[in-house]
């Protein structure tokens, strides 16, 4: 029996994900555990395992395909001893169906086959490669081939497909034809219904639909960058958040110059691993420290709303922002109160290193009881981050600076810094929060307490 390898569900919240890399080729042979595939979800690109053994008989979607549903067909394994070319045509349903057309450049999502070679539409429902998209027509009856992503810029811009000539293989309309006839102005427009059918996306401000900012610039003046899912993730989340979410912020000014000192003597303190210090403190790590241990001391701010209950966390799980290209994420320091500055340090170096090279698993970001935004070390003074759920704080820390201010009745230079806690206000009120943000305040003004 020929052995189908679907999309794996890498999440508990995972729909689609897109098949970045095929290790192996068709013909080659693997044993579980053999690492055979990564694949980008919106946040990271993660390693697919053989689970079972065989040969690779047909790889269904190729590498570069976006948007594939969890449980879709993307390859066939034959088993051992097993005809290769028998399980290739078992493995889409026995009905012989040649493989899909070579799939355009890697930012193209999955082509449409042309039509000698039909996709493999007839595997079972629970093993469809992808959701079918219907494919247009030209004006002389014929079948049109073009990407869904040149589908879509087509129809939001308002061409007609059968006007662009394409570029890709089989003659298939491809992004870049669409984004040439757009900036050539030589397509002619589809009809008219077919534009006041285009929905508008959701993320334009004050609901502009794209045809109609568009309007607004000079044609060849801007290009067109598809959303990826990681931008697509950030916009759902955050404007889900924002509309739902009634969010109440405190501020409120910390002096550092005990901080920064124990912080030099703790450096200055940590013993050496092949001449290197086995840890190198940052303000942002006890920032980290202090926010867990604050969350401690006042565990009715360590909450999480649902409709029915008040979630109360036995720990604090401290979420931190990390910048990457193309937006950010929040790797998750568990049980944060309990740990060790060395052990907070160093687990955050490990994070922000393989965030950047999208390598975090699931686990590591999702979840949380709160969230600290840094933004000091790019000279920012303060700001208010967005709450993001489940979470019911986020602490937006600012850049520490040096500033005048008046201690017993005397003009003193101090190294200040600027945080603001954002809440939900459904469940941590503003006389919480203002408790909560004192407690912070305590530990960071007399940090000597987080070593004990």
């Amino acid at each position: 029996m020929p052995i189908n390898i679907t999309m794996p569900a890498l999440s508990p919240t995972m729909e689609e994900g897109n098949l970045a890399k095929w290790l192996v080729k068709e013909g080659d042979q693997v044993k579980s555990g053999d690492v055979i595939a990564e694949i980008e979800t919106d946040k990271a690109t993660m390693e697919v395992e053989a689970v079972d053994e065989g040969t690779v008989a047909k790889i269904v979607v190729p590498a570069g395909t976006e948007g594939v549903k969890v449980n879709a067909l993307i390859a066939v394994l034959a088993a051992d001893g097993e005809d290769v070319a028998t399980a290739a045509k078992g493995g889409n349903g026995g009905n012989g169906a040649a493989a899909p057309a070579p799939a355009a450049k890697a930012e193209e999502p999955a082509p449409t086959a042309p039509a000698a070679a039909p996709a493999p539409a007839a595997a079972p429902a629970a093993a469809q490669p992808a959701a079918s998209v219907s494919t247009p027509a030209a004006a002389d009856g014929k079948r049109l081939f073009s990407s869904p992503l040149a589908r879509r810029l087509a129809k939001e811009a308002g061409i007609d497909l059968s006007a662009i000539a394409g570029s890709g293989p089989y003659g298939r309309v491809v992004k870049k034809d669409v984004e040439a006839a757009v900036a050539g102005g030589g397509a002619k427009p589809a009809a008219a219904p077919a534009q006041a059918a285009a929905p508008a996306p959701a993320a334009l401000a004050k609901g502009m639909s794209e045809d109609a900012v568009l309007k607004l610039f000079e044609p060849g003046s801007y290009e067109l960058v598809p959303h990826d899912g990681m931008r697509k993730t950030i916009a759902k989340r955050l404007q889900e958040s924002k509309q739902t979410i009634p969010h109440f912020y405190v501020s409120i000014d910390c002096q550092l110059d005990a901080l920064l000192a124990l912080r030099a003597q703790l450096n200055a303190a940590a013993p050496e691993k092949d001449g290197k210090p086995v840890y190198k403190l940052s303000v942002n790590d006890m920032v980290i420290k202090a926010l867990a241990l604050a969350l401690r001391d006042v565990p009715d701010a360590n909450v999480s709303w649902t409709d029915s209950n008040m979630v109360k966390h036995k720990h604090a799980d401290v979420g931190v922002a990390v910048s990457i290209p193309g937006g950010l994420i929040t790797p998750i320091i568990r049980q944060a109160e309990l740990k060790s500055l060395s052990a907070i340090s160093n687990e955050m170096k490990d994070f922000g290193k393989r965030a950047k090279e999208r390598k975090l698993k699931p686990e590591e970001y999702q979840g949380g009881t709160t969230a600290v935004s840094n933004m000091g070390m790019m000279g920012v003074k303060d700001f208010a981050a967005v709450v993001n759920p489940p979470h019911a704080t986020i602490l937006a820390v600012g850049a520490g600076e040096e500033r005048v201010i008046v201690k017993n009745k005397e003009m003193v230079i101090a190294n200040m810094m600027t945080v603001t806690l954002s809440t939900d206000h459904r469940c941590v009120d503003g006389a919480l929060g203002a408790e909560l943000l004192a407690a912070f305040k305590r530990y960071i003004e007399n940090p000597m307490g987080m070593l004990v």
